[in-house]
């Protein structure tokens, strides 16, 4: 039965959901059957999170593998609809907007005065960084079957180059990319990405625009940080331990187990930025680690320092890391639960697991009845796993350069990136109101984070569906491993009394 306070948030979110779909069908109706089959992807990954949220908030316990078989069920039907879209011809509709596009265009040009001749610079506005000769040679690179030039335009020491794409993006962009390079070798960088208008552009720009690498005062300023994340992992392991490392050094032996962990959890994140970076011939540069007292670290901050070809290879960059730290910190945590008995190391009080949904649900099914305790004995591998898995979750948060921001953006693209960075600082800032770690993160977000990563190469081309429907998931996780148990959760789950 439902109490009366949950029965308003039931309806609150069934009513939601019932408009999101609604008028997201109402959209894809003129568009016809590859409209409602796009329409069928968006039901198929927001039906997990509408019952998973819907069954939270009326205090329902769903058995975590009936979870993750629905998530895999809802995974394959969006990867099965994705192709079903293809197959009916998803590029269809691209050819179409550009037919339409190029129309407008002619339209636009016949009521305007012409002399019908090419498309030239703006004589108003000379392009005086790109000598004319190069830039006669880069307009050759351009053709009727790859970028149909209508329109050059000065941009900071390149230049803007409208048009029409009448190919293929990813093979336009090697074509166009390879051309260049052969006619003015690697002296500039040719960008294809779309304009405030929703047109694909190319932009050039001179190689000296290419990311700086770390001069040697940040890479000693991060080697600071780093050996400042050591000092704060110990002290946040001698907080856990009940005593102040910082007042008792000589103590070092008891928290080096805890702060080793933290630190292996720390450099495996890294690990994975870095094995899937060198995949793609990326070059990162060293990490500048956050230290935190109250969890020894918020994670790390990397920089690109080489342009990125396309939003694939910034999504598997970005999200190879979550994956490795959090794959690590889970083992850790699920073996620490399983090692756990009583008189074991540490004691934590079962408010501890009403913290999170995903350590709350796995202590029940590894702990059983010992949650009802006020007291709980626990292995030191559930302090790290669940100290790795908020590192994790904080770094999976859809907010600028975060891991979470830069997978958002390789997805959904930047003006959906930016929206998202805008509502995580608000609900940081709501949040910080009683909790002084969403205030923290928030001002790191803030003050050092906040900014999208730089376009791509190839920013038009989106990633596949698989790596779409990993990025819900991801997160996804990241939210169950933030938000806290219901009362009414944590009671059918029988945590604490």
């Amino acid at each position: 039965m439902f109490t009366g306070s949950e029965t308003p948030i039931i309806a609150t979110v069934v009513l939601v959901a019932l408009g999101i779909l609604g008028w997201g069908f109402y959209r894809a109706k003129p568009f016809g059957k590859l409209g409602i089959l796009a329409w069928l992807q968006s039901v198929v990954l927001m039906t997990p999170w509408l019952v998973f949220f819907g069954l939270f908030a009326a205090g329902i316990y769903v058995n975590t593998v009936g979870v993750l078989l629905f998530l895999i069920i809802s995974v394959g039907l969006y990867i099965f609809i994705g192709r079903k879209l293809r197959d009916l011809g998803q590029d269809a509709i691209i050819k179409q907007k550009a037919t339409q596009r190029i129309a407008a265009l002619d339209k636009a040009s016949l009521e305007s005065p012409s002399d019908n001749s090419p498309p030239s610079l703006n004589q108003e506005s000379p392009i005086a960084t790109i000598p004319d000769q190069d830039l006669s040679m880069i307009r050759e690179i351009f053709g009727i079957d790859t970028f149909f030039v209508t329109e050059t335009i000065p941009y900071q020491e390149g230049a803007i180059f409208k048009g029409n794409l009448r190919g293929e993006a990813q093979e336009t962009h090697n074509s166009l990319t390879t051309k260049i390079q052969e006619r003015l070798d690697d002296k500039y960088r040719l960008f294809l990405v779309e304009s405030a208008e929703g047109k694909p552009v190319v932009i050039v720009l001179p190689k000296q625009k290419d990311p700086r690498q770390m001069t040697l005062a940040q890479k000693v300023f991060g080697i600071i940080l780093f050996f400042a994340t050591v000092a704060t992992s110990m002290e946040a392991s001698g907080l856990l331990l009940k005593f102040d490392f910082f007042n008792s050094p000589q103590r070092y032996p008891e928290v080096l187990p805890l702060a080793t962990g933290i630190l292996a959890i720390l450099i495996a994140h890294e690990i994975g930025h870095w094995v899937i970076a060198r995949r793609y011939d990326v070059r990162l540069s060293l990490p500048y680690f956050i230290p935190s007292i109250q969890i020894g670290s918020f994670g790390t901050i990397t920089r690109f320092e080489s342009l990125l070809p396309n939003r694939q290879t910034l999504f598997d960059i970005a999200i190879a890391g979550p994956i490795i730290g959090g794959i690590t910190s889970l083992v850790m945590l699920i073996s620490g639960l399983a090692l756990s008995h009583s008189g074991s190391v540490f004691q934590l009080p079962s408010e501890f697991f009403k913290g999170s949904i995903l350590v709350g649900t796995l202590a029940k099914l590894l702990l059983g009845s010992t949650l009802e305790s006020p007291l709980i004995d626990v292995h030191p591998l559930v302090i790290i796993g669940w100290v790795g898995l908020v590192i994790t979750a904080l770094n999976l948060m859809p907010a600028g350069q975060l891991d979470g921001g830069r997978i958002v953006q390789a997805i959904y693209g930047r003006k959906i990136a930016r929206r998202t960075t805008i509502a995580t600082l608000i609900i940081l800032g709501i949040v910080s109101l009683g909790n002084s770690l969403a205030i923290y993160w928030a001002v790191v977000i803030l003050f050092l984070q906040r900014d999208l990563e730089r376009p791509s190469l190839n920013e038009i081309t989106e990633p596949d569906d698989i790596r779409a429907a990993l990025c819900l998931f991801a997160l996804f996780l990241m939210i169950i491993i933030l938000i806290p148990l219901t009362p009414a959760l944590a009671l059918r789950l029988g945590i604490g009394s």
